[in-house]
């Protein structure tokens, strides 16, 4: 049976309704400069110190890991830290589906597992995504950092996370272990848009503001490396920088971060000196 669009008589557009949302979003952003910029300053000392930056989110956050590094307009000093049973959506069902990746991201002690991977320093630092806070996998990341002496930064939706319950036993959520906490500014359950007769929002809002996040941070700490002699190998368009340049930038930024990333291996499994 074919169904007729019918046409709601709305003084506002369902567009212009989350276009209007989303003002509301790079606002709550800009009210955080100055959080941004120390960040900003905290991941820039890592990447200034030969270290880097771990960043780590499960479920469609990993599109904030992507989103920082690599990419065109990004540059090395980034460990992007993506788990695909965590964050594997295109099946949806069947292996490999959405119901398992969504029970593992709530399964304790996956983090340190994870982590067990790497030779990590206390000169490195780290940004942890999630929406709601409350998935026991970025919690126990964040948490596994910290007993490293690792510096945590958390970006969430801080409506949503303060409306929901962590899924941790103890009820901890994800920015009780971390040292700044970035607001991607989306309402509680995400999806901003309500349509009348239907229950359910659609049209979720924490990409949006995590991407304005991610590439303020982006930009201030470029600028701090720039400032500090160590300009970044930016990956970049040959419309822009010329061809030959673009492969050059893409050929010493991917080689600087495997250089950095063999750091990550170094001693793995070796007992840490005193």
């Amino acid at each position: 049976m074919q169904r007729t669009i019918v046409n709601q008589n709305r003084t506002m557009s369902v567009t212009k309704q989350y276009l209007e949302k989303g003002k509301h979003i790079i606002s709550v952003v800009e009210q955080q400069e100055s959080v941004i910029q120390e960040v900003a300053k905290l991941f820039a000392q890592s990447i200034l110190n030969g270290r880097m930056v771990h960043l780590f989110g499960s479920g469609h956050s990993r599109m904030m890991v992507e989103e920082m590094w690599p990419r065109y307009g990004s540059f090395p000093g980034f460990n992007p830290i993506v788990e695909l049973s965590l964050s594997f959506h295109n099946l949806v069902v069947g292996a490999n589906g959405q119901r398992q990746a969504m029970f593992l991201e709530n399964v304790t002690g996956l983090a340190a597992r994870i982590l067990r991977n790497f030779d990590t320093s206390t000169q490195d630092t780290a940004l942890i995504v999630s929406s709601s806070g409350c998935n026991v996998v970025p919690i126990e990341m964040a948490e596994e950092f910290q007993k490293r002496n690792i510096k945590v930064v958390a970006l969430v939706s801080k409506l949503h996370l303060e409306g929901s319950t962590s899924k941790k036993a103890d009820g901890k959520k994800l920015i009780d272990f971390a040292d700044y906490v970035l607001d991607t500014g989306a309402p509680l359950g995400d999806a901003m848009i309500y349509l009348d007769g239907l229950d359910s929002p659609v049209a979720p809002g924490s990409t949006l503001g995590g991407v304005l996040l991610i590439n303020c941070l982006k930009a201030e700490i470029a600028k701090i490396l720039h400032e500090n002699g160590k300009s970044p190998k930016v990956l970049s368009s040959g419309k822009i920088v010329g061809e030959q340049r673009a492969v050059e930038l893409f050929e010493s930024a991917y080689d600087e971060h495997a250089h950095l990333m063999a750091k990550l291996y170094e001693n793995v499994g070796n007992p840490k000196k005193a």
